[in-house]
C-alpha cells in the first residue's frame, strides 16, 4: 500500500502484456558459414548432457560435411566473444519489432535470414579474431 496526499494524481495502472516466449537456438559457424543450427524446444536450457550431444553432432556434421575441420585446431569460441556479437547484433537488427505466432515461424525465418548471409559476414565475423 502506498500513502499519499488526497490531491495527488491518479496512479496509472499499465496494461499487462503476455511476455514474449524465448527461444535457444546454438550456431556454430565459421569463415565459410554455418556448420550446425540447433533450435532448443521452448523452455528447455543448456545443461550438460546437452552440450555433450551438440558437440557430438557438431562431430558428426563435420566429419560428412567437412572432414577434417575439427582435426585441424579449430577452436570453439564461446559467449562475450566478438563473432558472438557479431552474429547476434545483426540478426537482432533483423528480427527486430517481428512478432511471431509460432516458434515455427520464428525457426524458418531464423534459417532463411542464416542462408542468405553473403560470404564476406562470416568472414569478417571470424578474421575480426585476429586483431583481438
Amino acid at each position: 500500500m502506498t500513502w499519499k496526499h488526497p490531491s495527488s494524481p491518479v496512479t496509472k495502472k499499465f496494461k499487462v502484456q503476455r511476455s514474449a516466449a524465448k527461444v535457444m537456438a546454438t550456431v556454430f559457424w565459421g569463415a565459410k558459414g554455418v556448420i550446425l543450427l540447433g533450435i532448443f524446444p521452448q523452455g528447455q536450457c543448456i545443461n550438460a548432457a546437452r552440450y555433450c550431444s551438440t558437440l557430438e553432432r557438431l562431430s558428426d556434421v563435420t566429419r560428412r560435411k567437412r572432414p577434417g575441420l575439427l582435426r585441424r585446431g579449430v577452436v570453439l569460441q564461446h559467449d562475450n566473444a566478438t563473432p558472438h556479437f557479431h552474429l547476434l547484433g545483426s540478426l537482432k537488427r533483423h528480427l527486430g519489432g517481428i512478432t511471431f505466432e509460432t516458434e515455427g515461424d520464428l525457426v524458418v525465418k531464423l534459417k532463411n535470414w542464416l542462408a542468405h548471409l553473403d560470404l564476406d559476414f562470416f568472414r569478417v565475423g571470424i578474421y575480426s579474431l585476429l586483431s583481438r
